[in-house]
Formats: structure tokens, sequence, C-alpha cells
């Protein structure tokens, strides 16, 4: 059973904004937000610039954000929206391997994450426990990280990419899409010394020493799944 948001009297419509950046998903997840009778979507929005925009203009009570978007991602998103907005619930709903990413969400200031092919049933369930107040994450993904917390080692490695920062990991992803550093630069709104320099610590880390295997790397990572 979904408990619906609480503290909320009857005639309150609860304003949720969706960032993604593929229509069809905005257009389905709209119908299905609507069908329930104490929310709306009162936006969308396919990239960071155009979700801050969107924020300001329609103060949503919750945002829903996917990993990958045009531009700067989506955890850098939540940064930004927890910087500026810090009262403000974020729900990631992606494709992207919640093992990898949602710790990383959730560390970014993210109140619950759940994967794009989850049931109707569990995707409103995670949107009325973050409007709640509360966490929401698999059951999967809850036990890693009281695993984490019991082991006492809050920084005990799955996966190798787990070393790098999230703005080294989004470089890595877009590596690893093909893209060369000056792309990369215009991408992300930075200079290519910047993203040289991200480069340097992505090798370091992963113990990698030419461009080339890097490239290899990351491509592999691409194909896996695991990352997109």
């Amino acid at each position: 059973m979904v408990t619906k948001p609480q503290g909320k009297s009857q005639t309150k419509i609860t304003k949720i904004l969706i960032v993604d950046d593929h229509p069809i998903f905005r257009k389905g997840l709209t119908q299905l937000i609507n069908q329930e009778t104490n929310f709306t979507v009162c936006g969308e929005a396919e990239d960071t610039h155009k979700a801050l925009e969107a924020i300001s203009e329609q103060k949503p009570d919750l945002i829903i954000v996917d990993i990958s978007l045009k531009g700067i991602d989506g955890i850098e998103l939540i940064k930004k929206i927890k910087l500026k907005y810090s009262n403000l619930s974020v729900l990631v709903v992606s494709m992207h391997d919640e093992s990898f990413f949602a710790e990383r969400a959730l560390r970014a200031g993210a109140r619950g994450y759940i994967m794009k092919q989850e049931a109707v049933e569990k995707m409103m369930e995670a949107i009325c426990k973050v409007l709640n107040g509360e966490i929401y994450v698999s059951e999967k993904i809850g036990s890693k990280l009281l695993e984490k917390f019991i082991d006492g080692k809050p920084d005990k490695m799955y996966s190798p990419l787990e070393a790098l920062s999230d703005r080294e990991l989004e470089v890595f992803q877009l590596i690893g899409q093909g893209l060369e550093t000056r792309q990369v630069a215009k991408e992300l709104h930075v200079s290519i010394k910047t993203v040289e320099s991200y480069r340097a610590h992505i090798k370091e880390k992963l113990k990698i020493k030419t461009s080339t295997e890097l490239l290899r790397y990351a491509i592999r990572w691409i194909e896996s799944g695991i990352i997109k």
C-alpha cells in the first residue's frame, strides 16, 4: 500500500518537475503521475540549465532526475539543486545500474533512487516516500549500504570506478562515448586544461598509463551497460 505524503491538506496539489533527456519517457511518467489526484507535473526539462530555470519559475515540491542529461549530468544537477534549494526533495529515476550510481546520487543530495524498469506501483511508492521525507532505495542497495555501515568500511570498493570522483566519472563516460578532449571540455563547459587534469587523475586512479588504454577501458565499461 502506497502512503500518500503526510502533513498536506486534501486540496494541496503536489507539484513535480521531471528532468530527463528522453521526451517519450517524460510523457509516459507525466501521464502516470497526473493520474494521481493530489499530484501534478508542473514542468519538464531535458538538461541542467532548463531544469534550474523551471525550478525557479514553477517552485516544485519534488524533482525527478535522470543521471544521463545533455551537458552536465544528473549528479552534478542534484548538487546544484541542494546548494540553492536545500529543502527541495530529489528522486533519481534512471536506467543506470543502481549498484553503481545509487550511493553517488544519495551522497549528492538525492532522497531516493529507482530504476526505470521498476513496476508502476514501485515508482509511486518511491515518489510518496521521498515526499514524506523518507529515503527510498531497493532492498539490494539498502543491504549494500547497511553492510558498509556494519563493516565500518565506508570506503570499501565494489568496482575500480568507485575510486573516481563524480566529475571524473562524468569525464570517463564521455571518453567512452568517443569524445575527444576538446569535445569533452565543450560538453561540460570547462577548459581543455581542466579536462586534461581530470584525464590524468583518472589514469592514475585506475592505474592506466596511456590514453589509448584509457579509451579502451572506458569503452569496455560503456559496453558492459553498468555506465552509459
